[in-house]
């Protein structure tokens, strides 16, 4: 086997520095060589790792095994420590063409000081071959210190790209024939604070939208429930090419939980968010981050948890048992048991099917445009896939009317 090979693990972010890799190591002309994005969000995450790790060593014993992403960025040792591994290289240095260019002479370790970094990346984008949508990284890291995430020591402090930059990035990936952007981040309504006059994720997107007039759908990762802007509500009422699809990053439903995860918004305030992107989007659909079991977490703050679910509508959920991270506060707060919290999440996830279901349901009858991702299945403006009853060809927009529910899909016929 020659060439590379990259697995990718976690979010959205990782996905996009997984074809600027990709796109770096194919220009080195790189001998066989398997490159592991990782994800360090929880214990889970780690352990999939390294597991993935040792399946590598065994399924290409000749090749250069390289470690990256947020895992080997917090822990470099813990891997240079695996026979299995050959390099360890950090957040920072994977995204530079140079890192790649000359793997043979470049040191088995590559890791900066994260915290210390304030350069953005400035590449651009030419991957995602055989995709409908394309992800746009708009800013890195994180200024915010929530008490069980170790994120921000992987990603380092928020740094916004400007928005010239996204601007060619995207207009480059639509002239390559991409119907759908991502806007992907750490955090991305943490948008602008760090540039000059501080614009806001609203301002960016509506500069964004006016400057690339041909982008069909623009669609935003996760936002941080206290950071939405005036502009951006704005826009989610009078700008349909932004997708009424709103990830929020809400984590828990319980006021005293939120206090200690030392979030900075209440349960109220996503119920009146919610209730707000409702009266200017009526077709909204919310999805949301919840943490099962966080340490303190009894019965009635659990139950407040699964009330927001039902409360808010909330169809597409990630749910997390909670994973104590080594160094973050929560870690030595008073632990939920580990069974306790993957009981808890598997109701989290119960409740949320009941939810996508409903909001599933809700659309039989509808006409709904469908980025077809490959031969007759795709998603709807709210994420929702949707099983066409003909081919057709990826990354075209089809109109087609739901006529069912299968599951977790919705089945739909081109409208004539």
């Amino acid at each position: 086997m020659t060439g590379t090979r990259i697995l990718t693990f976690g979010c959205r972010l990782n996905a996009f520095e997984s074809e600027v890799m990709r796109e770096h190591a194919a220009a080195a002309g790189l001998p066989e060589t398997v490159i592991v994005n990782s994800c360090a969000v929880t214990a889970e995450a780690e352990r999939q790792v390294r597991q993935a790790i040792r399946r590598a060593r065994r399924e290409q014993p000749g090749a250069r095994i390289v470690v990256t992403g947020c895992a080997a960025q917090i822990d470099p040792e813990r891997y240079v420590a695996m026979e299995e591994v050959d390099r360890v290289v950090g957040n920072v240095e994977k995204l530079r063409r140079e890192t790649w260019a000359d793997a043979e002479g470049q040191p088995s370790v590559s890791v900066n000081d994260i915290m210390t970094v304030r350069e953005t990346a400035s590449h651009l984008v030419s991957g995602f071959e055989g995709c409908a949508r394309a992800f746009v990284e708009i800013q890195q890291g994180c200024d915010h210190r929530c008490t069980y995430c170790v994120i921000p020591f992987g990603r380092g402090n928020n740094r916004s790209v400007p928005i010239g930059v996204i601007v060619s990035r995207v207009r480059q990936l639509v002239g390559k024939g991409f119907r759908e952007i991502v806007l992907t981040g750490v955090d991305i309504t943490g948008y602008g604070a760090d540039l000059p006059g501080q614009p806001v994720l609203g301002t960016m997107v509506r500069r964004l939208l006016a400057l690339v007039p041909d982008l069909p759908r623009l669609r935003l990762s996760s936002l941080d429930p206290a950071e939405i802007d005036d502009d951006l509500c704005s826009l989610i009422s009078d700008e349909p090419r932004l997708m009424p699809h709103f990830h929020l990053s809400v984590q828990s439903g319980d006021d005293l939980v939120l206090k200690r995860m030392k979030r900075r918004h209440s349960r109220a305030e996503v119920e009146d968010l919610v209730a707000r992107i409702r009266t200017l989007r009526p077709d909204a659909a919310f999805g949301a981050d919840i943490i099962a079991g966080f340490p303190t977490e009894d019965d009635g703050a659990f139950a407040n948890s699964l009330a927001l679910v039902e409360d808010c509508n909330l169809a597409w959920l990630h749910v997390f048992p909670y994973s104590a991270r080594p160094g973050t506060p929560a870690a030595s707060m008073p632990q939920t048991p580990v069974p306790v919290r993957r009981a808890r999440a598997a109701a989290l996830r119960a409740a949320g099917r009941v939810q996508a279901e409903r909001f599933l349901d809700a659309r039989i009858g509808e006409t709904v445009d469908v980025l077809v991702e490959r031969d007759g299945e795709g998603r709807s403006p709210h994420f929702a896939v949707v099983h066409l009853d003909e081919k057709a060809s990826p990354g075209t927009l089809v109109s087609a009317h739901v006529v069912a529910r299968q599951d977790d899909r919705l089945l739909a016929r081109k409208a004539a």
